[in-house]
């Protein structure tokens, strides 16, 4: 059965108050940014010591870090210092115990496009070497391309480090089917995002909404994580709203509804 837990930052909230809401609302994980006081470089050995301490004081783990770029991976400016900050974020999730990054993947490029494909192909090296030899997973996360494209372009890389972070709203935003799509990637998932989108009306665009009022059918969705025996965490994540912090207690509430006891 998977686990259950939230996105911190969606909670707007300073990071003690936080995660005293997130064990009130008793999910067992947090995914955290490595920025502010969690940025690599700013947490020593005893404040990594003491962040630890803290989780458990709540009864919570860290599912994994988020890893925010600027720029994608695809891009060559400042690209070593951007790569370099990946490493360590790697590092420190190990060191915490999540030993999983999420970070955002660009488009694929096209065949044409051959600067872009040897500037993302040698990040994902750089960073897939990197995971192997220190025991930590880049989760990239769905969403631009077809699951189908982007199964095809994984297996392409000899890093079991290298994995996904599968988001079903950002799927179903880019047009893609967000319950099929997990076939394709089944064996590169490593991390899952929680969150529901509504397809493109005549009169907008498809646009992300509270976990359960979208498009997405969440009981088929968790169906198939269950029969694909996932163990791994489901994160339940807002970005947008006026009322995200009421929204993600919501979305724990109607997620329960899927998990076995």
């Amino acid at each position: 059965m998977p686990k259950l837990g939230i996105r911190l930052e969606s909670l707007g909230l300073a990071l003690r108050a936080a995660l005293s809401e997130a064990a009130r609302l008793g999910v067992s994980g947090v995914q955290i940014d490595s920025t502010g006081d969690l940025h690599p470089d700013r947490l020593t050995q005893t404040g990594r010591r003491e962040f630890r301490n803290l989780l458990r004081s709540h009864n919570l783990q860290l599912t994994a870090l988020g890893c925010p770029l600027r720029r994608g991976l695809d891009t060559g400016e400042d690209q070593e210092p951007r790569l370099e900050f990946v490493r360590k974020a790697l590092t420190l999730s190990f060191d915490l115990g999540a030993r999983i990054v999420v970070a955002d993947m660009p488009p694929l490029p096209t065949e044409g496009d051959v600067v872009r494909q040897r500037l993302l192909r040698d990040a994902l090296i750089d960073l897939g070497a990197h995971g192997d030899r220190i025991g930590a997973t880049l989760a990239l996360e769905t969403g631009l391309d077809s699951p189908e494209a982007l199964a095809e372009y994984f297996r392409r890389f000899d890093h079991g480090s290298l994995r996904v972070n599968y988001d079903p709203a950002n799927l179903l935003v880019n047009g893609h089917d967000p319950i099929a799509g997990l076939t394709p990637l089944r064996p590169f998932l490593a991390h899952v995002h929680a969150r529901d989108a509504q397809r493109g009306r005549a009169s907008r665009t498809a646009q992300e909404t509270t976990l359960g009022a979208g498009d997405i059918d969440w009981m088929a969705f968790m169906a198939v994580l269950d029969t694909f025996e996932y163990r791994g965490w489901v994160v339940v994540e807002r970005e947008s709203g006026d009322n995200r912090r009421g929204d993600i207690a919501a979305g724990v509430a109607f997620l329960r509804r899927f998990l076995r006891p």
